[in-house]
């Protein structure tokens, strides 16, 4: 008599074993690379640089945040304010550093009722304005850790570089939002930066990221995906980064942080927005992307049942523990990497909740269509 319980729990077996084989990949093909991966030296030789940075009324941040970006050790570079039609006092805290910067330049847009737009646009007359073939990308709300941050994206380039993806990290605060937001985007860092240096880059941060004025303009624009109104960053580079054009920039004195969401409720619409240019990635890139999680899912549902019904116990922990015990060392050399302290403490608890809320966000977007029409 054919035994059905045991046939499924050995097919759920064969699920989980073969999702913690998926999983051990991902970590130690892409993820694991961000730790072991050396930068190269700093060149001496540096090309003159255009920062990039859009604004809407953001008048606090930037009192609090441009210095540091005007006051790079960097030999020759602008940085081009897009004051994007703020209603705050934006444009006197800009007036009050063009006497003090003569390398800061304004770019005003006045608010039209006839004439609404995105950010993309913003960009647009940023990177029109700029002088220089470099253009790096920060926001309002950003601030480079150190005076190196320039010197260390710029460095990158040759004759063959075009991109420079940064990591761009938030502000360590109290509390459990803030813990898993850091959480959030040091994972994300480590899938697109580590995917990069495997030759596949899909995806970099506007709050850290370098390009060519060139690329972007042999693109017309931000091509194919004008239309889109997120994806001013993440697209461009999905759309042009290869394997030999890409290069990544991951020093602690280059990094970025920014300003975190203050509540559950602005992280979510923030995360929509965010999540809303996915479908418009390569297949490739969807497919390596989706499966991470999607095999995480089923790791943790197969576990579940099989403990359960104790079937193969033994051996049901034994990957258990292979793959907690792998992820763990990962994500405890990369947190140190990136300078993202205390997050491994709450790993097991975020590992379950990212897919999730994930999920939900992404079925949300399609049925809704929500977090369209968002500046920022």
């Amino acid at each position: 008599m054919v035994d059905h319980k045991n046939i499924f729990l050995l097919v759920v077996f064969c699920i989980f074993s073969s999702a913690s084989a998926i999983q051990l990949f991902y970590y130690l093909f892409f993820y694991l690379l961000v730790y072991i991966r050396k930068q190269s030296d700093l060149k001496g030789i540096l090309p003159p640089v255009s920062i990039i940075i859009c604004a809407r009324n953001e008048a606090e941040n930037l009192k609090n945040f441009l210095p540091s970006v005007l006051e790079q050790d960097y030999p020759e570079f602008e940085v081009i304010v897009v004051n994007d039609c703020s209603e705050d006092n934006s444009y006197e805290v800009l007036g009050k550093y063009l006497t003090k910067y003569p390398h800061l330049k304004i770019s005003t847009i006045h608010k039209d009722p006839k004439f609404t737009h995105n950010k993309k646009f913003a960009q647009f007359i940023g990177i029109k304005a700029a002088k220089s073939e470099i253009l790096i990308f920060t926001d309002a709300d950003c601030q480079p850790v150190s005076d190196k941050w320039l010197v260390g994206m710029a460095s990158h380039f040759d004759e063959k570089i075009s991109f420079v993806l940064g990591y761009g990290g938030y502000r360590k605060k109290k509390g459990l939002l803030n813990k898993y937001i850091r959480y959030d985007c040091m994972t994300i860092a480590m899938q697109y930066l580590g995917m990069a240096m495997r030759g596949i880059p899909y995806m970099g941060v506007g709050r850290n990221l370098a390009y060519r004025k060139s690329v972007f303009f042999r693109n017309k624009g931000f091509g194919s995906h004008n239309h889109v109104i997120s994806g001013d960053d993440d697209l461009l580079v999905n759309s042009l980064a290869t394997r030999d054009n890409t290069k990544v920039e991951f020093r602690k004195e280059t990094h970025t942080r920014s300003v975190p969401c203050a509540d559950f409720k602005e992280w979510m619409t923030q995360k929509k927005r965010h999540l809303t240019t996915a479908p418009f990635y390569k297949f490739r890139d969807k497919f390596l992307l989706i499966t991470e999680p999607a095999t995480r899912i089923m790791f943790y549902v197969a576990f579940i049942v099989l403990i359960s019904h104790l079937f193969l116990w033994q051996w049901v922990l034994g990957v258990f523990l292979l793959r907690f015990i792998c992820q763990t060392t990962v994500l405890s050399l990369v947190q140190k990497k990136l300078n993202e302290p205390e997050l491994i403490f709450y790993l097991l608890f975020f590992d379950i909740f990212s897919p999730v809320i994930n999920s939900i966000i992404f079925l949300s977007n399609i049925r809704s269509k929500s977090g369209n029409n968002k500046w920022k």
